[in-house]
Formats: structure tokens, sequence, C-alpha cells
């Protein structure tokens, strides 16, 4: 089974408005080779031995392999699966996307970020668009069309209460997110732990101690949605910091995790402060507090990547904390200016004062307290700015992306 995603019409948009090469990237098993297979004419996979051949033959044997050498209607279009483990993949897109640019459409996907790698190679500069694929959100469930660019936030739609139990309990992930069964849940992040640790970082990160590096991993699995200090983990690991800000790095390339920093409108105050860290798969957390911080965090950053990528805006994910030690979970900053605040909640619980206190310092158009638990109300809470509100988190995040 297949479920319909955004990213079909991201990548439709893409083929008949642009003519550069799509770069999709993402974490392991979220569905970027199934999403580009589906319109591809020929799919070429670096891990596959004759792929690599054709590919390490050059840009006319691949042009040959894929037929671009004959009259056909219409352009193809050609996928390249993990071609960045390639160490000269940049002088051989360019070269293939210079020479056939005119005949072929190209789409290029990774598990890791395509841009990490600095390996030798020309230049790809203006001949690729990148697209970041998420797992699955609320908002996707509740549709899969793009938003409207003069508005970007979407009208609120409901989703069926099953589908929600099962995006709490099962997380986003196509496969676990389909299948609904938590044995199967178990086996599957235990396995993509493993690939990733001792797979994907160790052959294209060129980490030695993988150890050292799975138990970092383990630690921080256990750390979701908390500030992270770099020379505890450094102690606990038995690494120098350099090291350990390194793997954590590492481990947010490969979509491990990511850093939620705290805002502010001094950057460099931003990088010398503690961030936050949260893990991609919240499925995979027991405490349920952290789990629905976390829920929360990884559709927020699928927001702001989405818009960020589909032209819409530069967008922020950060949180805000003061010298009080007063904090609010989530600022999303537009353009450089605060637009919403989120506070989480598992359950009721009276409006944080904190919400109200830095809406007022950032002058941020809305602010919301979302609660978990609470029922679908079919309201539009970006309808009109104004004071902070709680608001049922089925709502809201089914406005975004």
């Amino acid at each position: 089974m297949i479920a319909p995603r955004i990213y079909d019409a991201v990548l439709a948009e893409h083929l008949t408005k642009h003519r550069q090469m799509a770069f999709v990237s993402g974490p392991r098993q979220v569905g970027k080779t199934t999403t580009c297979g589906l319109r591809a004419d020929a799919i070429l996979n670096w891990d596959d031995f004759d792929d690599r051949e054709t590919i390490l033959g050059g840009p006319k044997r691949v042009a040959a392999a894929v037929g671009l050498d004959r009259l056909r209607g219409g352009t193809p279009l050609v996928l390249f699966d993990e071609l960045h483990k390639f160490p000269r993949w940049k002088q051989f897109l360019k070269g293939f996307f210079d020479a056939h640019a005119g005949r072929v459409r190209i789409a290029v996907t990774g598990s890791s970020r395509l841009g990490i790698y600095r390996r030798g190679g020309d230049s790809l500069m203006g001949r690729y668009i990148s697209y970041r694929m998420h797992p699955f959100s609320v908002a996707e469930i509740a549709a899969q069309d793009l938003p409207d660019p003069t508005r970007i936030v979407r009208p609120p739609r409901a989703v069926a209460n099953a589908d929600w139990d099962a995006l709490w309990r099962h997380g986003g992930y196509p496969e676990p997110w389909l299948k609904r069964d938590r044995r199967f849940d178990r086996r599957w992040q235990a396995l993509r732990f493993d690939q990733l640790v001792r797979e994907d970082i160790r052959d294209l990160a060129e980490v030695r101690q993988l150890d050292q590096l799975a138990l970092l991993a383990r630690l921080l699995g256990e750390r979701s949605a908390q500030q992270i200090v770099f020379s505890n983990l450094a102690s606990l690991v038995r690494v120098s910091v350099d090291t350990a800000r390194r793997w954590v790095a590492a481990l947010c390339d490969f979509h491990l995790g990511f850093l939620v920093r705290p805002w502010f409108r001094n950057v460099s105050r931003s990088l010398r402060k503690e961030p936050k860290w949260f893990l991609r798969d919240w499925a995979s957390i027991t405490d349920e507090g952290p789990r629905a911080e976390t829920f929360v965090a990884c559709q927020l950053l699928k927001a702001v990547e989405g818009w960020t990528d589909l032209g819409l805006g530069a967008f922020e994910l950060g949180y805000l904390r003061d010298k009080e030690k007063r904090e609010v979970d989530f600022v999303v900053v537009r353009d450089r200016e605060p637009w919403f605040l989120i506070e989480v909640k598992r359950g009721d619980a009276p409006l944080s004062p904190a919400l109200r206190r830095f809406q007022d310092q950032l002058g941020a158009p809305f602010a919301f307290q979302l609660t978990l638990g609470g029922d679908y109300v079919p309201a539009d809470a970006f309808d009109r700015s104004g004071p902070p509100l709680i608001a049922p988190a089925r709502t809201v995040l089914s406005q975004l992306l």
C-alpha cells in the first residue's frame, strides 16, 4: 500500500515549472525513492552494482542506457538514487546535466543531506533546487495539496481519530504509520538505528569509534526535547567536547535528530546558547511529555523547511528563553520576524504567562498553547492576530504542511 504524499505535488510542480535538477533529501525510509520513482522513466541506484558500473562509465554511457539517443515523445525523468556516495558525484551530474538538460529531467535522492559533502567537483550552482522530505504530519494526512502562496497556512481540516492515534503511537514514517503494529515498530526502529550508526555514518562521515558514537546516539535517544550540554555528553562518552559537537552534527546530518536553537535577533547570541535536541522519530520516546513536545517539533520543522524549499519565504524554528529562565517551547520566524509562538501541553493547563510575555516582547502576531488531548475545532487559528489562545493541536497542526 502506498499512501499519497504532498511531495507528489511538490515534484509535479517542480517538473512543470523548473529546468533544474530536483535534489530530494531526507531520512532513511521516509519515501524519497518511492515518490520520485513513481514518476521516473529510468532509475539508477548507486547501491546496485550494475547501475554503479553504468554511472562510472560517464554521462555518455548513462545517456545511452536510458535511451536518450532514441526519438521519443515527452521529456523522460531519470532518477539517481544515493548518488552522493560516489566521490565524484558533483562532476558527474554537472557533465550529465550540461550535456543533456534539454532532453531529460533529473531527480537525485539521498538519505543524508546532499549538500554536506565537499569532496571535490565543480559547483552545481544554478543547476538544482533542493527539497527536504519529512515523515507524515497531521497536515499531510489531512490534505496533500500545496499551500496557497498568498497565505501559506491552510484552512483547518480534521483527520480521523484512527489516523491521529496512529501518528502519535507509530510515528510518521510511512511503513510504521501504515502497518500500525507495535511489534513491527520495535524491529523497524532497531534496524534503522543500526543502519544509520553502523553503516551510513561509518561509510560516509568516516567516524571510527563506532561504539562510542552508538553510545552517544543512545544517550541522545533518552534526551529528546532537552537542552544538551556538549561538555556533559563528551564526559559521558569519553571524547573531547569538539568531537562531541562533530558527532552530534553528524547525527543531525544523517537525520537521527535535529537541533533547535534559542532565537535572538542577534544571531551570535543564539550560537553561544545551548540548543535543544529532538529525535526525528517521536514514536520511540516512552515518556509522554517529551514525546508531545517532539511530536510538535517535528511537524514545525517540516513546515518551516517545506515553506522555505517552496520559495514562500525564509523560515526558522527556534525556542525562547530569558535570563530568568522563562521559556516558550517554539517560535516560528518568517523573514527574520517572529511569526507565531507555540507552547506544548499534553493535557489541559492554565495559559502559560511566558507565552503572553514573549509575544508582547517580540511583537509576534500569533501565540498558541497547544493541547495534545484536545478535540478538533473547525476554526481557523490564523484568522486574526491577537493575544495567546489555548488551541487543540489537531486544529493548529492541520494548518501547517
